[in-house]
């Protein structure tokens, strides 16, 4: 009998699936897909909150990924379901790379690209903006193919799990390139407010880990141009000679290389190696874009009101993420400093101080990370492009097969 999932991956999320269905060939998801009258799909469950839940799960576990290099060289084309670290090794193998990584290699392509899931770096957009193309099964089971260029295109990509299964994604690529990668440890506060914008620069990603205590916390940097001359400190934190984890005193083994070491790059953008379970999982996500030019007030506004939340926090985290032009991202039309929070696993505690950082951040219009957890509702009340959002869906299903309670009150704003 084929397992129901009964939770996310950290087990702080619970699903009400009552089936999981596991087709094993394009065929068949359309079928399912056709005869279902609620379905949702399932991909490697990272997200933290209700956004893909449901009675009928689909899962495309079992399909084939049927990886293929694509435009001369300059995309390739994937099962939805593959993850970014199987993308790494088969890119390997043709001497090719994406533009960046999330945290974790382990999540899915196509539930990434549905919530705008994002690594970090001034001039680099979130996942999403890589997709070149897209195949979905819609509600009565028809095959849509669009590429981008084409009407309604930049609708599509973050889909949030509302429009259909896609069953297939096209990215752009480049050629293969190495990283470095090395921690500085010991930023103040006022060192990291006051070069905010100075220190997000300074290499190809940056993250600024943080557990919102005396010290800001420790910058990672992961350089792109080879060369010897790592500064032995930035803005007063200094570069660390060992190993670390992104959390203060866990064990590094299973965090990428660092130390200055070039190497290819799927082993540094991601914080976390692909063979090695990242964590622990006893652990819940939160995490809230503010535009770039807000990005200090918003930290300082935070600072305020730390002792309500900094005894929850396992780690923080700053990043950066470029602009796009897709309608349902948080970097629509705006460069963003994202905010993340990684939380014990309390739901209460941590729904009462997700609260706290909504209302403080209230001023700068934060939008939340679509597959974590917050506490504001009609969320999409907040994205100029909703209403053109809706009318897609309408026409992509009109039947609803893909939505549900999440969807309707968190997204679209109906019943809640």
């Amino acid at each position: 009998m084929t397992q129901v999932p009964a939770a996310n991956w950290a087990e702080s999320f619970r699903y009400g699936f009552e089936d999981c269905i596991y087709p094993s060939s394009l065929d068949a998801v359309r079928e399912i897909v056709a005869r279902a009258s609620a379905i949702k799909t399932l991909g490697s469950r990272h997200s933290f909150n209700a956004i893909a839940d449901g009675t009928l799960a689909l899962s495309l576990a079992e399909l084939p990924i049927d990886a293929a290099i694509e435009a001369d060289g300059t995309q390739v084309s994937v099962g939805g379901q593959c993850t970014y670290g199987e993308l790494a090794l088969f890119l390997q193998r043709h001497g090719l790379a994406i533009h960046n990584l999330a945290s974790l290699p382990h999540i899915s392509i196509a539930g990434a690209i549905a919530t705008a899931t994002h690594g970090s770096g001034d001039g680099n957009g979130n996942l999403a903006t890589a997709v070149a193309g897209l195949e979905f099964v819609v509600g009565d089971g028809t095959l849509v193919h669009v590429r981008r260029g084409d009407a309604d295109f930049e609708g599509m990509v973050v889909h949030l799990g509302a429009l259909g299964v896609v069953t297939r994604v096209t990215l752009d690529v480049q050629p293969e390139f190495d990283i470095a990668q090395c921690v500085y440890e010991g930023l103040s506060w006022d060192a990291l407010l006051a070069n905010l914008d100075a220190t997000m620069a300074a290499a190809y990603s940056v993250s600024v880990f943080t557990q919102w205590a005396e010290k800001a916390g420790t910058v990672w940097l992961k350089r792109t141009v080879s060369a010897d001359d790592w500064p032995a400190e930035i803005h007063g934190a200094t570069r660390a000679t060992v190993k670390r984890h992104p959390i203060i005193g866990l064990d590094p083994e299973n965090a990428t290389e660092q130390l200055g070491r070039y190497g290819r790059w799927s082993d540094r953008l991601a914080h976390f190696k692909m063979g090695f379970t990242p964590s622990s999982g006893a652990e819940i996500q939160s995490e809230y874009h503010i535009a770039r030019k807000h990005g200090a007030a918003a930290i300082e506004a935070l600072l305020k009101i730390r002792d309500r939340f900094a005894p929850l926090v396992q780690s923080g985290e700053f990043r950066t993420v470029a602009a796009d032009r897709l309608w349902m991202s948080p970097q629509y039309g705006n460069d963003t400093l994202s905010i993340h929070f990684t939380w014990v696993r309390d739901q209460p505690a941590v729904d009462a101080a997700a609260a706290e950082i909504e209302k403080a951040l209230a001023p700068f219009a934060p939008l939340p990370h679509w597959g974590k957890v917050f506490t504001r509702n009609h969320i999409g009340a907040a994205y100029e492009n909703l209403a053109r959002f809706a009318r897609l869906r309408d026409r992509m299903d009109p039947e609803r097969k893909f939505s549900n309670t999440w969807l309707e009150e968190v997204v679209f704003g109906k019943g809640g």
